[in-house]
């Protein structure tokens, strides 16, 4: 298996660092999720601006026409170039239970999942949102809704349960809904399946939190790779830069009585394979 060194891109700037996306023009955005931050940062690795959502932050994702979609506590709302929140939608009212990560799908809608504050298992969904503004529940019974990203080509979409421990293949039908699901790459042995990426051969990078690295399955889900960060608690990756060369990835202090001083940084890495455009929500 071949064996990649991350570099430390960034300082210790978030708590609970996840979901980065690559912004063009904006640069790069990782999230301070449990602070309901959104950190952009410079080429230089420097934050720039912060800007606060509430209480948490799952997912932001760029709007096809200018602004952004985000995923919020329980549920979610659209965001105007200037970071401005113009409408917000709540999905439920249970306290205990909170948005976790998503992403945008080709046909531009925006795709968010939820968990349980305490992991109960089975408290979790993932909810969709249309451009029309309808929202949909397209699975229930999620232990911990993670990692979720499609291929280039719009065939295939990946997706991660942490409880379950593994990778999953969603399989979308010609209406868009959900038609299956089957298990992709198992992951018991290697740690909690977090956040993912995928690259322009359909391989996905999957973050192992509390394992310090990050494993690569090839297409068929077979393990050929991993990426080294000197951080225990790797949360997420994205592809960024004008080429897509680059793996960004998110990091986290949360929940550790004596953190790493990397940990809350932001790390990067060049796998042999780039990515591609995250895709854009059209509503």
């Amino acid at each position: 298996m071949k064996r990649i060194e991350a570099e430390q891109f960034t300082t210790s700037l978030t708590h609970h660092g996840e979901g980065p996306v690559w912004l063009g023009h904006h640069g790069l955005a990782v999230l301070d999720m449990l602070a309901g931050d959104a950190v952009l940062i410079d080429a230089s690795g420097q934050e720039n601006r912060r800007e606060h959502f509430g209480e948490t932050l799952a997912a932001l994702r760029p709007r096809r026409d200018g602004g952004f979609v985000a995923g919020l506590e329980r549920g979610f709302c659209l965001v105007d170039e200037h970071f401005m929140v113009t409408g917000t939608l709540e999905c439920w009212t249970n306290s205990d239970v909170r948005m976790n990560d998503g992403a945008c799908d080709p046909q531009g809608r925006f795709w968010c999942g939820s968990m349980a504050y305490d992991l109960t298992p089975g408290a979790g969904a993932l909810w969709r949102l249309d451009p029309t503004g309808g929202v949909v529940q397209a699975i229930e019974g999620i232990g911990c809704s993670n990692g979720l990203a499609w291929t280039r080509d719009g065939t295939r979409g990946y997706y991660v349960d942490s409880l379950t421990d593994r990778i999953d293949i969603l399989e979308l039908g010609l209406d868009g809904e959900i038609a299956g699901r089957r298990p992709f790459a198992d992951v018991t042995a290697e740690g909690f399946p977090d956040g993912i990426a995928v690259d322009r051969a359909d391989g996905v990078w999957l973050a192992m939190f509390g394992s310090g690295r990050l494993l690569h399955f090839d297409h068929t889900g077979r393990p050929d790779a991993e990426i080294a960060v000197p951080v225990k608690q790797v949360t997420a990756c994205t592809f960024v830069g004008p080429d897509y060369s680059q793996l960004c990835i998110t990091t986290s202090r949360f929940g550790l009585t004596h953190p790493e001083i990397a940990a809350g940084a932001v790390f990067v890495a060049t796998p042999d394979m780039g990515g591609f455009a995250p895709y854009t929500f059209s509503g």
